[in-house]
């Protein structure tokens, strides 16, 4: 992987606001924050690169957690909060020496524009017409919405998966390949994928996508949920399974997660922040009639307002993962949370 700095960045045809945000960012970070890109996507008159930012401990011992944004291109948004708080955190590097003894024993990684020929060009899929989180090799336990779950049929059809047996796409791939280095093994890690466009609330989400089983680890999660109730309180956010909502073959996290099993060291959270775009559309109907304006909050002063109404959430779970070691349950408390989950999340005790 390619290592640089803001000043060695490759130049590319096409311009887009975030990855220039994110240039300034690396530069203002200094020796504090590394760069690598990790994949290079071709888009009409150039190529665009996919770039990570580390910052913080890279000792595998402690803790991890990721940001990520910008999986779908249409819902810039969401990659517009991953910069707004990579911003915060540089900005704090020069005066806060917390954040500075926070970094010692965390481990910090962002990948704000996973999609960025997605974003460019103002849609879901990346240049190819696919999905990137439809885009995993695995099917779904049960049967899935048509279209929305995933669909072969067709990259001229949304929610396009790729052809049967092809590899996974570039930055599908790079995005697995920077949580199995920088996350997965971690005694804990944990990953927000920002993405827009679900109901009228912001929902944090945890699989599975594929199945309507529990996931391993719904004590932690639970735990989490508790602590984020006591310490965050009150707050907007409904933590649920994707899987009340609806099922998808090929899900990204679902792949990483079940892969953190199989490696069985650790434990790995992946969580989704699903941001209730619908709100925004209630408050300024005219967004309709614009293709971003069912997934972005198209006005400034309430774009401002959904960045900073984030902000707490994320430096709470920036804390959380630092300190995972005291709200984790141990043998004694795992059970009870475990049923706790059922009851809350899947109506039953088994």
């Amino acid at each position: 992987m390619a290592v640089f700095t803001a000043d060695a960045a490759p130049v590319v045809a096409p311009a887009l606001p975030e990855l220039q945000e994110l240039w300034r960012l690396i530069d203002q970070g200094g020796a504090m924050v590394r760069a690598r890109e990790l994949a290079r996507v071709s888009v009409a008159g150039g190529e665009l690169p996919v770039v990570a930012v580390t910052m913080g401990n890279p000792d595998p011992a402690v803790p991890g957690l990721g940001f990520i944004g910008g999986v779908h291109g249409l819902e810039r948004i969401g990659a517009q909060v991953v910069l707004a708080y990579l911003g915060s955190l540089v900005r704090r590097l020069r005066w806060d020496l917390s954040l500075h003894q926070q970094l010692e024993s965390l481990r910090l990684v962002f990948l704000p524009v996973v999609n960025p020929g997605g974003v460019l060009t103002g849609s879901r899929a990346n240049p190819q017409g696919v999905d990137l989180m439809r885009n995993a090799p695995q099917d779904a336990e049960h049967p899935v919405p048509f279209l929305v779950g995933g669909q072969r049929l067709s990259r001229r059809l949304p929610w396009y998966r790729g052809a049967i047996g092809a590899p996974m796409q570039p930055e599908s791939d790079a995005l697995c390949r920077l949580v199995r280095e920088e996350l997965l093994g971690r005694p804990v890690a944990m990953t927000i994928d920002c993405h827009s466009g679900f109901g009228l609330h912001d929902r944090i989400w945890f699989p599975y996508a594929r199945s309507r089983r529990p996931m391993r680890h719904l004590a932690e999660v639970h735990a989490l949920c508790e602590v984020l109730d006591q310490g965050l309180s009150p707050h907007p956010y409904i933590m649920e399974p994707q899987s009340r909502h609806y099922l998808t073959h090929g899900d990204l996290w679902d792949h990483l997660y079940d892969e953190s099993i199989t490696l069985d060291r650790g434990v790995f959270l992946p969580m989704t922040l699903e941001m209730g775009s619908w709100l925004w559309v209630k408050k300024n109907p005219r967004q309709l009639l614009s293709r971003h304006g069912m997934f972005n909050p198209l006005i400034e002063h309430r774009q401002r307002r959904v960045l900073r109404r984030h902000m707490a959430w994320l430096d709470f779970m920036t804390r959380a993962a630092q300190g995972a070691s005291r709200w984790m349950p141990g043998p004694e408390s795992r059970l009870d949370h475990g049923e706790q989950a059922l009851i809350r999340w899947y109506r039953r005790r088994d």
